[in-house]
């Protein structure tokens, strides 16, 4: 089952058998080492077998090796040779930096004792060690295979679900462990919290005899002997690891006040490296989880509870999620950290009772539709919680950012969720925790379930930025989660949703008329616009397609396995095209039928399609049977699919529209600025006396950034324009912005330092020094100096940005890959020699110049 991928150019596999058995629920019991940077415990897998989802149809490209035809060699289930503690005791071994630690002391042994691991090995063969040979029945028994890697699996066993008191009520034949398994996870929706505390009660069960199992690189291989069947395949097992300090699903880092933390951070393994798990979006599970770390730390994660920490002996605290609305497990999300909450220093009662919390268990269900998912208990029947504007939140962060989410973030979160229930209607999710996330945070935000992760970088200058961002992450609870792509190569679907609709709450958030709404929303389009322009210019074809699996997207092997196309691929992080052509399929589309029809439409489709997946084609049939037939023209799918979503390059329809689309009046006000700047720069140094002065107009921050961008393509300014333009805008002191997942930064204080170093003014390299430290410091751009590519300014490009250029060369962006040894950045910035905290390092070998 070991599949060996280039991880530079190949897909990322989905291997979990999702057609044969799925996982309905998990129960995670997992303790937080931070000396060891380990999560251990156990999980705990409920399954039901067989997919109800109906397939499509098989693809063949898969080449994986069934279950029913491999022959592989599985460890028997021998003790382990190395001392495990009981993860539910507390290590009586403290202290790591004045923390007090919970969990296990002893460092990971992980592949030299008796627990096996996902190892890379160079043969792709792992190791043979506690072997048993399976060719009597390994063409027999059913096989499970999970996603899983970078674990440590140390034992996994069936759970004797028979033996927990009270079990004998879900099935007249109690001793048939899988029987009461299909009850309880068929339990009706409005039994959930008997349902959770059941799972609870399962997954503290004593087992009832240890599984083989084997790991590869990429997954987790479960049978138990003469079991054929995935319905006689227990229905409940345990599973004991740890994870490693590498893994790659999770950062071990130091927050902004210089504690210790760890987080999930959007791995492109998503959470295979945190816990074993079926992987693949049609897998939708509902989960609950048990965390413990040293009472100093706060523990926030996915979970419709705001959990409050439970005191245990030894200074260590207990805290416990749960969720009831399935979703894949890719969407699991954790951050444990000494972060602090941020509170409003006045809370009115009329907040209060807005932002009232209704639990599915005390809600009055008066079914106001009916929804098309799975039972669960869904927010969009309950008549209460469709009218309540704002839901409850929370906000966290390191402490010494606390008065900044004071003032920037805090007061912006009940206009940005409002804006969103007016556009949208029922928020999916209960409540909302924002945490401020470490500087090493590769993107400017993330959203979970009740979860959402933002840059310290949303903090600085005016709310614009925070403010645009936030709706962003707000957008992704109905595209994204509630609503979810089948085959995540359809990016769009959650990526230019969220695109576009970032920009209509922004809107409504300040209340701004429909005119200055209109001109903002064409000035932000003028900017994606020139963006995507030079991604197309910039990257490779195959990659421009948001539909790259065409008439098979959404299929899968006859097991259920799968790949995902550039999944895997180093650009395709820093590509951004999903984000804009995505974004801009929808403004054609929401302009061809209107503002108030589409967002009607929209909201339809929401109340259809929430707590499902969806492909492109859901939404474009359902799109246009709306539309009367006499207004739809030339537009089909079949059309929309060839123009937007199979092609690369920039799409007809739009090419057209903005060639016969006239400026609206603040792009044409930044028009105006750049030529007054071009005057300036070319004026000498001694004027003539009678000579008047430019009036320079004050500019809004998208304008500012389209004004830096239009003089980035000047030849030259001199110094004395450089320090106008500076003490004019205050350049030092504005936004810095990364795309989410893209790591591209368009705004102000960016496209200022590639000015800075590109004219060698030196007077402002502080800048520079600061930009790259306080707002890009830790962040993983190449490690390559040749073909690789940047964090800066990628656009799919495989050398450096303009700020990498520009320092280097004084200006020159060629069109070619980076040489093999580019002059070092230390030239023209002699300060980036410093080593901690530095981003760019003198390389001693040909006088190369890499990020680090």
């Amino acid at each position: 089952m070991d599949i060996k991928l280039d991880p530079s150019r190949d897909d990322l596999p989905l291997m979990a058998n999702t057609s044969h058995i799925l996982v309905k629920h998990y129960v995670l019991d997992l303790d937080v080492d931070f000396e060891s940077q380990i999560i251990e415990g156990t999980i705990v897998l409920f399954f039901e077998s067989g997919n109800k989802f109906k397939k499509q149809s098989s693809s063949t490209e898969e080449t994986y090796p069934s279950e029913s035809n491999k022959a592989c060699k599985f460890r028997t289930p021998e003790p382990c040779h190395i001392p495990v503690t009981n993860t539910r005791t507390v290590s009586s071994k403290m202290g790591y930096n004045d923390f007090v630690i919970c969990g296990k002391g002893e460092k990971d042994t992980s592949g030299k004792d008796g627990n096996h691991d996902n190892q890379e090995q160079a043969s792709g063969i792992s190791s043979s060690k506690y072997c048993c040979d399976a060719g009597n029945h390994g063409s027999e028994d059913f096989l499970l295979v999970l996603d899983c890697c970078d674990l440590s699996v140390l034992k996994v066993e069936e759970v004797d679900v028979a033996a927990v008191p009270g079990i004998e009520k879900f099935t007249r034949s109690p001793k048939l462990r899988n029987q009461i398994v299909c009850e309880l996870v068929a339990l009706p929706a409005d039994r959930w919290r008997e349902q959770l505390d059941y799972y609870a009660r399962c997954s503290q069960a004593p087992g009832c005899g240890e599984l083989l199992f084997d790991i590869d690189t990429w997954s987790l291989q479960i049978r138990k002997t003469g079991v054929q069947t995935a319905t006689d395949f227990p229905h409940a097992i345990r599973i004991q690891y740890t994870t490693k300090p590498q893994g790659r699903s999770v950062t071990w880092t130091s927050d902004q006040s210089g504690r210790p933390c760890v987080y999930t951070m959007g791995s492109p393994i998503n959470n295979r490296a945190l816990f074993p798990c079926q992987e693949p979006p049609v897998a939708m599970s509902t989960w609950q989880a048990t965390v413990r770390a040293a009472a100093s730390f706060v523990v926030l994660m996915s979970g419709e509870n705001s959990a409050k920490p439970t005191q245990l002996r030894e200074g260590c605290s207990s805290w416990h999620y749960y969720v009831t609305m399935p979703m894949p497990a890719s969407t699991f999300t954790i951050a444990v950290g000494s972060w602090t909450e941020t509170k409003p220093e006045i809370c009115s009662s009329d907040d209060l009772a807005t932002e009232k919390s209704f639990s599915p268990f005390e809600a009055d269900f008066r079914y106001v539709g009916v929804c098309g998912h799975m039972e669960y208990p869904c927010r969009f029947q309950n008549a209460s919680a469709t009218t309540q504007e704002i839901i409850p939140h929370r906000v966290f962060a390191p402490v010494c950012l606390k008065g900044a989410c004071q003032e920037t973030l805090l007061p912006l979160i009940p206009p940005c969720l409002s804006a969103a229930h007016s556009v949208l209607g029922t928020h999916p999710f209960s409540r909302l925790d924002v945490l401020i996330v470490p500087a090493n945070f590769p993107s400017l935000g993330m959203a979970s379930p009740h979860l959402v992760f933002l840059s310290q970088s949303t903090l600085t200058g005016m709310s614009q930025f925070c403010g645009t961002r936030l709706c962003h992450e707000i957008a992704h609870a109905w595209f994204g989660l509630a609503i979810g792509a089948r085959d995540w190569t359809e990016e769009w679907l959650s990526e230019g949703f969220a695109t576009h609709l970032e920009d209509v709450f922004w809107a409504k958030a300040q209340q701004l008329a429909p005119h200055e709404a209109r001109e903002q929303r064409e000035l932000r389009a003028c900017l994606r616009w020139r963006r995507l322009q030079d991604e197309v210019r910039n990257s490779p074809e195959d990659m421009q397609v948001l539909r790259p699996n065409k008439e098979k997207t959404g299929h899968v092997s006859d097991s259920g396995s799968s790949v995902i196309k550039h999944g895997l691929n180093p650009d395709k992080v820093f590509m951004q095209v999903h984000y804009l052509k995505g974004y801009f399929l929808l403004r054609f589309l929401a302009r061809r039928l209107g503002d108030d029809t589409y967002f009607s439409f929209l909201r339809k489709f929401v109340h259809k399609f929430h707590g499902q997946l969806i492909l492109s084609q859901d939404f474009l049939q359902m799109l246009l049977e709306s539309i009367p037939e006499e207004r739809r023209l030339e537009l089909s799918v079949e059309n929309i699919f060839q123009d937007w979503l199979e092609s690369s390059g920039i799409p007809q329809p739009l090419q057209r529209e903005r060639l016969a689309g006239a400026e609206c009046g603040l792009v044409r006000q930044v028009s105006a600025e750049v030529a007054k700047w071009v005057r300036v720069n070319r004026r000498p140094r001694k004027r003539k006396r009678k000579e008047t002065e430019e009036v320079l107009e004050k500019l809004l921050p998208d304008q500012l950034v389209l004004l830096l961008e239009h003089l980035l393509e000047q030849r030259t300014l001199n110094p004395r324009t450089l320090q106008r333009l500076e003490r004019t805008y205050h350049l030092s002191e504005q936004d810095a912005e990364v795309t989410r997942n893209t790591l591209r930064i368009y705004t102000v204080r960016h496209r200022w330092c590639e000015l800075v170093v590109k004219h060698k003014y030196t007077e402002a390299y502080r800048h520079v020094e600061r930009f790259l430290q306080e707002d890009q410091g830790k962040r993983s751009p190449c490690k390559e100096p040749t073909g690789s590519t940047c964090v800066h300014e990628p656009v799919g490009r495989r050398f450096p940005c303009r700020l990498c250029w520009a320092a280097a060369y004084g200006g020159q962006h060629p069109a070619t890959p980076c040489p093999p040894a580019w002059l070092s950045v230390v030239v023209h910035v002699p300060w980036l020699l410093s080593a901690a905290g530095s981003w760019l390092q003198l390389v001693p070998v040909g006088v190369t110049s890499a990020c680090l």
